[in-house]
């Protein structure tokens, strides 16, 4: 097996050390991403779980994102949902789930009655083209930070199997579903195998 770093053994001390969030913890955190997701939650929910609060190492929310990007419906409602129940159980999940809605369902309700009436005003579609343009930017950027622990471990096969992916669902436009079903049994197969030759 390899020798883990300092770095990894000081980060994993910190999370060892640092107390489970409270339900309230849990809502408010989620409510905050929620409010903040401008063009998506996912960038402001790595940041608050893995670099503000140290919830999790940057490795386990990479593999509870992986999990909940499979399962059926939105990828972060499933991300709150698993993240509060993995530390407060069914209160957790329901704590996390109801902060993550909770406040843009409100703020959404209002806005969709204002753009109901003001919608057709051209200065309101130009503003919503550029924050459309700083959304996908942000979503570049959380892209390149969840590559970053796969790059640093230079694991040849994870990497292989990353590019395979990419091209088949983005470059070739196959479906997601039959890129799944043929890809996660592939890569559960080969990371057992690999961890199987470390620890002989």
């Amino acid at each position: 097996m390899r020798p883990s770093s300092p770095q990894a053994d000081a980060s994993a001390a910190e999370l060892a050390s640092a107390s489970p969030p409270g339900l309230l913890t849990l809502f408010v955190a989620f409510a905050k991403m929620s409010l903040a997701g401008f063009g998506g939650v996912l960038v402001w929910a790595r940041r608050a779980i893995v670099e503000q609060h140290r919830w999790m190492t940057p490795e386990e929310f990479n593999e509870t994102f992986a999990l909940c990007h499979f399962l059926p419906g939105p990828n972060i409602v499933n991300l709150s949902v698993v993240f509060g129940s993995r530390f407060r159980g069914v209160p957790g999940a329901i704590a996390a789930f109801a902060g993550l809605l909770g406040p843009p369902v409100i703020i959404v309700t209002i806005l969709a009655i204002l753009y109901a009436r003001f919608g057709d005003i051209e200065a309101l579609r130009r503003t919503l083209a550029g924050v459309s343009c700083a959304a996908v930017g942000l979503l570049f950027a959380v892209i390149f930070r969840m590559m970053l622990p796969l790059l640093k471990k230079r694991e040849p096969v994870s990497l292989a199997l990353l590019i395979a992916v990419f091209v088949a669902v983005g470059v070739m436009r196959w479906p997601l579903p039959t890129v799944l079903l043929v890809s996660i049994p592939i890569s559960i197969g080969l990371t057992m195998l690999m961890r199987r030759r470390a620890a002989a």
